[in-house]
């Protein structure tokens, strides 16, 4: 009897190790037919469907993991979407920052299904998905239009059934059209239940369903939302849901102040942060988001202030779209000190010496940012630059730079973030390292050289004889 040869055993050991690999199905599950149209259970009800001949979504502008998660949950029987603003930045032309999964997987599935991955969230649990190099991927269940959440499932005993939903319910649940169509892995396909389509083609920013007013009630977050990428897209907001701004721009003072925060942190760092202030001043939302602002907007500067910070923002712009690493504290200090400079604190703080009012700063920088909070890293980092601002202009006057001024850690950014205002009131600007520069030489003092004292010789009188 012949013994198996050593190549057979090799490849079937390879077989089996594939098999228990991280993307290992949890348990045997019939696949989807290939029709679209058998997704959906309601026959009259379908959504519009792009093929994609119609459409200029490609795999090869996905990540490969996103795919990779994508192929794995339809090759186990699930139904695997490209969602949210992924599709939309790809409808665009754009490279989307992250890819969003949707699917009628459940979360305890999509655990057992990949290896490396972890269930997160309180409210709405979400799977990520972990590859190398630090890549996440998230994976979100099809949620039905229902005000419970996780927590109310678990605490009170109701069903999933009362959370999870069908594709055409999870669409309903988002904010604006654009963000609700779903790319299809399995006939790579769009699909639109709200009309997103039509609205891309057309540069429409509109919220889903034929209440917006409903819509910004339920969560104030999604105005600001809309104005991001109606000032991220350059489209044009839809009347009604502008007339809805418009009213209801006061309620985002009832949403949570961190949530608020993490938004317009989000808009500064978008690279589009000047249309995006704009917007915000004409719909009233400005106001409600930053109070500490209002005074100065409406007071006798009030050409200064926006002057200022149109163009500061234009240039933290800029600075984002060429690859420029900007740090949380420079971009608060660049949004801060169009308000700064007009108030009466400020101005007091000009003296003809040198020193550093960092804790004074720091406090008018709190009143002006209320009620948000940062760590204490970011808010003593960005003080330190704006009160290095007098101590610059004092060496300039002297030209001289001591030590103790370019010695200090955040001069650079102090020097960057001078010229920049400087550059805004078209004033000249002085460069990086101004210390640096030999700049001109003291003339020195002519001193007189003084004549060595002669030594004074002793007259010896005639009565004094020396007898040797």
């Amino acid at each position: 009897m012949s013994k198996p040869s050593s190549k057979s055993n090799k490849y079937s050991r390879r077989k089996r190790f594939h098999k228990k690999g991280a993307f290992a199905s949890a348990r045997p599950a019939q696949r989807l037919p290939a029709e679209q149209p058998s997704l959906f259970g309601d026959p009259g009800n379908h959504p519009g469907i792009i093929s994609r001949p119609e459409h200029c979504v490609s795999r090869k502008d996905i990540d490969r993991e996103a795919l990779k998660v994508l192929y794995c949950l339809k090759d186990n029987g699930y139904i695997a979407y490209l969602v949210g603003g992924s599709v939309r930045d790809l409808l665009l032309g754009r490279r989307p920052k992250d890819f969003d999964i949707g699917t009628n997987a459940r979360p305890e599935d999509l655990k057992k299904l990949f290896r490396h991955s972890r269930i997160i969230g309180r409210r709405f649990r979400l799977v990520h998905v972990y590859f190398r190099g630090g890549k996440i991927i998230e994976v979100s269940t099809f949620r039905c239009r229902s005000d419970h959440d996780d927590r109310e499932v678990a605490s009170e005993g109701i069903g999933d059934t009362h959370i999870f939903g069908s594709p055409q319910e999870d669409a309903f649940r988002r904010d604006l059209t654009i963000n609700g169509l779903f790319y299809n892995i399995a006939d790579f396909s769009i699909i639109d239940y709200v009309g997103g389509m039509a609205d891309l083609k057309q540069g429409i920013i509109r919220f889903i369903g034929n209440d917006p007013e409903h819509r910004c009630l339920k969560d104030p977050v999604r105005m600001m939302r809309a104005v991001r990428h109606a000032a991220r897209t350059g489209f044009t907001i839809e009347t009604n849901t502008w007339e809805s701004l418009l009213r209801h721009s006061d309620k985002l003072r009832l949403c949570a102040i961190s949530r608020v925060r993490d938004e317009w942190l989000k808009d500064l760092r978008s690279g589009y942060s000047r249309p995006w202030a704009e917007l915000m001043l004409k719909s009233g939302l400005f106001a409600s988001v930053f109070s500490g602002f209002v005074s100065a907007l409406e007071g006798k500067d009030k050409g200064l202030v926006r002057k200022l910070l149109f163009g500061l923002l234009g240039h933290l712009d800029r600075m984002v779209n060429d690859g420029v690493e900007v740090s949380e504290a420079i971009m608060l200090a660049l949004f801060a000190y169009p308000r700064l400079c007009v108030t009466p604190e400020w101005k007091a703080l000009d003296v003809d010496r040198l020193k550093w009012p960092t804790h004074e700063v720091r406090s008018m920088l709190g009143k002006i940012l209320s009620p948000y909070d940062f760590r204490r890293s970011v808010r003593d980092m960005a003080a330190q630059i704006l009160a290095s601002q007098w101590n610059i202009s004092i060496c300039l006057a002297r030209g001289k730079w001591p030590k103790r001024v370019w010695n200090k850690a955040t001069f650079r950014e102090s020097i960057m973030f001078y010229d920049l205002v400087q550059e805004v009131l078209g004033r000249p600007v002085i460069g990086s390292d101004p210390h640096l520069r030999p700049g001109p030489k003291p003339l020195k003092k002519s001193r007189r050289r003084k004549r060595r004292p002669q030594p004074t010789k002793r007259l010896i009188s005639e009565s004094e004889e020396i007898h040797v």
